[in-house]
């Protein structure tokens, strides 16, 4: 019975089979282990899609294509972004053009560096860091001790307005709200150096007897802004000298020079913050953690939300800092002394923060702000742009600048990037760049050159491009999508430019003209 139920046989052919059965598993574990060797060799393909890509009737080269899903959004790796630490290596694409091109001029919009919070959280302690600069403190770079001795020969260069009475220097132990970081005086350090590896040495745009005329440089009035100016110029003209430049103020913090009268720019933005509003009281996550930490807190809700606890989370993120915790003493409505905010209620607001990004992408309200909030800027660029390529200065002996510099906000930048299509940018990281290049091509072939209607007469060799951040946008934009960067002229065409800023960007608005946009009733 035993042996029955077992399968034991005493006969040969039940040998045999057994033989065989121990010879199959032997050389099937042989296979296993040879096969899973040649994949770590990267001997053989891995992927089963390229493996059947491989298999069609067409001889042409095909590229494995991966078909997974893409990454889900992480809003802690989107903060160690947005801090932009400058001991990460710089790349860029600035400078790069095909071969026979000539930079003809560079216009620079950089948002400030790293800055101390604008707003504190109730019953906590502010975040201990010391604004003073000092070569021996992390971060730095080798230009920040050159840097501190030049700023204070400051009063030799020229001021608009205010700007002569704001400090060149950050210059608190402790450091005030607002305030640049010596991070963000790096940052800047880094970008400014950047650049000159990328203009002036590659490119000779500005040479070391430069005039006046060439360089242009304005901020807003806040030392944040002038500070970061004035370390990105260190950075791309080390040691400048001072009498040769002038520092002009922006008033508002749109660039919009004297064109900043536009009462439908105002309600397209009001209408953008109710839209906000209701997000956020919609996401019942952000309301359940933002009582959460009241409680923690001891603080009324209404009273933490209006303190907008993320700004200065954000800055004990990027510092590495803990986060705060709470400073009062044991009540009814402090249950613990010394509660700490953690890592989780920061990921919720955070979180809450790029939903709204992608809603506001598909309303459509911040895009209509977005354009007429930047186009007295784009049309200063664009028009110096024009005059440059026109060779304008030669004929009437008035030189334009061939490197221009906007120290500028956030909320300068952030309407900037969407006027121009490039909302999938994402908002502007602290000490954040966008990079518009002029460049003059060869001369192109009759049957090669577009229209002068289209491009504009006499540009049919002047070429634009685009960057953010070192990364070339340029046909991303919505004045470039159509062009074929795989034609004769691989650029995209200035004259493109030029059409949007004029004309195009007002279509989003039904209207034509920045001051019929302005002007016109919105509902």
């Amino acid at each position: 019975m035993y042996g029955r139920w077992t399968g034991v046989r005493t006969n040969h052919g039940t040998m045999l089979a057994r033989s065989r059965f121990m010879l199959v598993l032997v050389v099937g574990a042989l296979l296993a282990v040879l096969s899973l060797s040649l994949q770590y060799l990267h001997l053989i393909p891995t992927n089963p899609v390229a493996e059947q890509r491989s298999l069609g009737k067409s001889r042409k080269r095909v590229n494995p294509v991966l078909h997974t899903e893409p990454p889900a959004p992480d809003p802690i790796r989107d903060t160690h972004q947005y801090c932009n630490y400058p001991n990460l290596t710089e790349h860029g694409w600035e400078g790069h053009s095909p071969a026979d091109y000539r930079l003809l001029s560079v216009h620079v919009m950089i948002r400030h560096g790293d800055r101390f919070p604008l707003y504190s959280i109730p019953k906590t302690k502010k975040p201990a860091i010391d604004c003073v600069l000092s070569e021996k403190r992390k971060p730095s770079h080798p230009l920040l001790a050159s840097f501190i001795g030049h700023m204070a020969l400051g009063g030799r260069g020229h001021w608009d307005a205010s700007l002569g009475s704001l400090p060149r220097l950050p210059n608190h132990s402790t450091c005030e709200m607002g305030e640049l970081t010596q991070t963000g005086v790096v940052q800047h350090l880094k970008n400014g150096d950047h650049l000159r590896q990328a203009y002036i040495k590659r490119h000779n745009l500005l040479t070391a007897d430069w005039s006046p005329r060439q360089l242009w440089v304005e901020t807003t009035g806040k030392s944040r802004t002038l500070q970061s100016g004035l370390a990105f110029l260190f950075g791309f003209l080390p040691r400048f000298d001072w009498s040769r430049l002038t520092v002009r103020q922006q008033w508002s913090t749109l660039f919009c020079g004297s064109s900043c009268d536009c009462p439908a720019r105002n309600r397209y933005l009001d209408h953008e913050q109710r839209r906000q509003y209701r997000q956020r009281t919609a996401d019942t996550e952000l309301e359940r953690t933002y009582v959460t930490m009241a409680k923690m807190l001891g603080v009324a809700t209404k009273i933490l939300r209006a303190a907008n606890p993320v700004d200065a989370l954000l800055c004990h993120f990027c510092h590495g800092l803990p986060f705060p915790c709470s400073s009062a003493k044991t009540t009814s409505n402090a249950p613990d002394e010394g509660a700490c905010l953690t890592l989780q209620h920061f990921a919720v607001i955070r979180r809450q923060q790029k939903d709204d990004e992608l809603e506001r992408r598909g309303a459509g309200l911040y895009r209509r702000y977005a354009v007429l909030a930047a186009h007295p800027y784009l049309n200063r660029t664009a028009t110096r742009m024009e005059r440059i390529a026109r060779g304008s200065q030669a004929r009437k002996g008035k030189e334009e600048a061939a490197f221009a510099l906007a120290s500028a906000h956030d909320v300068t930048m952030a309407p900037l990037l969407s006027a121009l299509g490039l909302e999938g940018a994402g908002f502007p990281k602290f000490a954040a760049r966008l990079v518009f290049e002029l460049w003059n091509g060869p001369e192109a072939k009759d049957r090669d050159r577009k229209s002068d209607r289209k491009r504009g007469k006499g540009l049919e060799n002047a070429f634009i491009r685009v960057l953010y951040n070192g990364e070339d946008l340029t046909f991303d934009t919505a004045f470039c999508r159509g062009h074929n960067r795989h034609s004769a002229q691989p650029l995209c065409p200035l004259g493109n430019f030029l059409s949007f800023v004029r004309n195009d960007m007002f279509n989003i608005v039904n209207a034509t003209s920045y001051q019929q946009a302005c002007h016109q009733i919105v509902l």
